[in-house]
């Protein structure tokens, strides 16, 4: 039930993407058109996942309930996959990057999620956030969406918050 190796475009806070997207979500509420043609590069370019994803889904926020949502349906149509939001958050779940330890960022998860299966879940998904502080949050949703039956799990970050947030 492991995940497929996952990418991220930047850096937080990084000249490059990372300012981008920390301005686009601290200040502006929505990320830009550019992270969208960036982050399709990523995947059609420089990293070619295999096999190549059938769909597009995403991780659900109760902070910030569209903006992964909005992106990742954008993405979705830049690549010309669905965007089958199926994952659903069901408990409110402490920031990841205020947990101590690897423990407490797994328990923190524990039960926050639910997957509702539809009819392409079995094909290869790639599954958006747009930070990654501690990998289990990818971990925990990846391994709910192989527990449902879908294909392999492609995790795809718009940034890393710190050396162990790799995807």
């Amino acid at each position: 039930m492991r995940l497929q190796p996952g990418r991220a475009l930047c850096e937080w806070g990084d000249d490059g993407w990372g300012d981008l997207v920390r301005r686009n979500k601290q200040q502006v509420g929505r990320f830009d058109d550019t992270l969208v043609s960036a982050s399709v590069n990523l995947v059609r370019g420089r990293w070619r996942p295999h096999p190549f994803p059938r769909w597009v889904t995403c991780v659900p926020s109760f902070n910030h309930p569209t903006l992964v949502s909005d992106f990742a349906q954008r993405l979705a149509d830049a690549l010309r996959l669905p965007f089958v939001p199926c994952i659903r958050k069901i408990r409110h779940t402490e920031r990841q990057k205020t947990m101590e330890n690897s423990y407490r960022q797994a328990h923190n998860l524990e039960d926050a999620f639910t997957v509702t299966p539809w009819h392409g879940l079995g094909d290869p998904v790639l599954l958006v956030d747009d930070m990654v502080d501690s990998g289990w949050t990818f971990t925990v949703i990846g391994a709910l969406l192989r527990e449902a039956g879908s294909g392999p799990v492609f995790p795809l970050a718009l940034t890393v918050t710190s050396k162990h947030g790799e995807g």
